[in-house]
């Protein structure tokens, strides 16, 4: 890596990832302050994050597209739940038809990230290749940096150590970093996890192989919903695209909240209703029983969904198999199970799970001291104490990603309207006594519960608490009174706190 002598581009805001959520900033940030000059950076070479980056067969989102989607595009595909490709070029169409892709610097990882009390900027250190493939170290200074890059690791997934995997004759493959040269046709395939990655899996590859088998420790909440919206579809018959979004997204809203709602109120009605959906489905109360009705109550953790009952039709048709079991080993023909039985495999796929990343591996500092992030509160879920000038983007666990992401972006550009309209060259969040901590996602699942203690806290009250309710946020987030609790810094103003005490 070389040094760049190239003095460093100046911004008003940097926005990090090209992703559904970088994408959505830069429209709600030219949109809503138009003045403000902007970058989006892009560690790969092409836009689209999640949707670019994960190609395993069967791909789709889990959350419904009119909620998915950007209020300001409508979704004028067939499918509510859609697959990969769709989504993609529904994002690369927004950023083409608003001018946002004349503002991506692709090839472009943040390596660090440090605010000068003195100047009150930000400096970005970034990695990134030239024309040769070179990488190159460039510096970057700007007046407020937004991460856009979500919260998982990108270039590593969970990876279990599983006993005796060398020994096994077939091929091992994660799905995140799925190869193009694999052929599963015609074999048997073993997918190890039960949560979304798996049940999308399962149906996509049954097709052509031999017997696909999903092997999971414990079951997990399934519950089968419509591929097609039809009211949806009628309404969009009835009215003008804009409008029909907007009726249709608050649908899905309201119809969102009222179950999530219903399964936290009721948690035993909810496991009766889905258990008994599943049932309707497969015809098969033991299979239900073993397979399908986990211990822990509807919406502890995420609920996966599966369009048209994909999944459980391919095991109806004896094209794939659920076993409940634990691994005991590796073999060379598969993998042997505590319960002593072998499945045969040619090919294993380990769905099982993503690492959590904060912020697109951003750890800033302030005057050159790194900020320790599990010591820190999230301030309306966006902006974080000890770190001016710094807000982050994080979705809904229990609703579209995308609702959250929009509201944070618009509180972002209230933030920049209200240091322009004080004269402020910058703001901190800061609590007004002491607050209780709490986890940041409150989820029991897997992959959330291995890396929860790296990430900032929400505190017991609002405006610190991240609250899950769509409804609520859409009403409060934007009126709330910026001046009481962030703390406006000027430059050469004394140093933000940056440790535990930052409260």
């Amino acid at each position: 890596m070389t040094e760049s002598a190239v003095a460093p581009d100046h911004l008003d805001v940097v926005i990090v990832g090209a992703g559904l959520s970088g994408i959505g900033a830069a429209y709600r940030l030219q949109t809503e302050c138009p003045g403000k000059s902007y970058a989006v950076l892009e560690a790969r070479d092409a836009l689209g994050g999640t949707w670019d980056l994960f190609r395993y067969p069967g791909i789709r989102s889990d959350s419904d597209m009119f909620t998915l989607g950007y209020p300001f595009k409508p979704w004028r595909d067939a499918k509510a739940i859609a697959d990969g490709p769709s989504i993609l070029r529904y994002i690369t169409e927004t950023a083409a038809e608003y001018g946002i892709d004349r503002h991506i610097r692709y090839g472009s990882k943040v390596i660090s990230a440090d605010w000068s009390s003195e100047t009150a900027r930000w400096t970005l250190s970034i990695a990134r290749r030239d024309s040769a493939g070179d990488t190159i170290r460039t510096t970057l200074t700007c007046n407020f940096l937004y991460a856009c890059a979500g919260y998982y690791d990108y270039d590593r997934g969970h990876a279990p150590d599983f006993p005796g995997v060398d020994s096994f004759d077939g091929r091992v493959v994660h799905p995140q970093f799925w190869p193009e040269d694999l052929d599963y046709a015609g074999k048997r395939v073993v997918v190890i996890g039960s949560g979304a990655t798996a049940v999308t899996l399962v149906p996509a590859l049954a097709e052509q192989t031999e017997m696909v088998t999903m092997l999971q420790r414990s079951p997990t909440w399934i519950s089968a919903v419509p591929g097609r919206d039809k009211r949806a579809d009628k309404i969009r018959e009835l009215l003008p695209p804009n409008l029909a979004h907007r009726v249709i997204r608050a649908k899905n809203i309201l119809f969102g909240i009222g179950f999530y709602q219903y399964c936290r109120r009721r948690p035993e009605s909810a496991r009766k209703l889905l258990t008994g959906l599943t049932t309707r489905i497969l015809k098969d109360e033991k299979a239900v029983a073993e397979h399908f009705t986990p211990t822990y109550n509807p919406w502890d953790q995420r609920l996966c969904a599966v369009p048209d009952a994909d999944f459980f039709r391919v095991m109806k048709k004896g094209k794939a198999e659920v076993v409940t079991d634990h691994i005991e080993t590796f073999v060379p023909e598969g993998i042997r199970l505590k319960s002593g039985r072998v499945l045969p495999a040619d090919v294993v796929i380990t769905a099982t799970g993503l690492r959590l990343l904060a912020f697109g591996g951003i750890t800033p500092s302030v005057d050159g001291v790194p900020v320790s992030l599990s010591e820190q509160f999230v301030w309306q879920g966006a902006m974080l104490t000890g770190v001016p000038n710094f807000a982050v983007c994080i979705g809904y666990t229990n609703a579209s990603w995308t609702l959250r992401a929009d509201l944070t972006s618009r509180l972002v550009c209230k933030v920049l309207r209200h240091l322009d309209a004080n004269g402020y060259a910058a703001v901190v969040p800061r609590p007004d006594g002491e607050l209780g901590p709490r986890p940041l996602l409150d989820l029991a699942s897997g992959y959330v519960q291995r890396s929860i203690a790296e990430f900032p806290r929400q505190g017991d009250r609002r405006p610190w608490k991240v609250r899950q309710n769509y409804l609520i946020d859409s009403v409060t987030t934007l009126r709330t009174d910026l001046s009481k609790t962030l703390a406006p810094l000027s430059a050469s103003a004394p140093k933000p706190k940056v440790g535990a005490n930052a409260r």
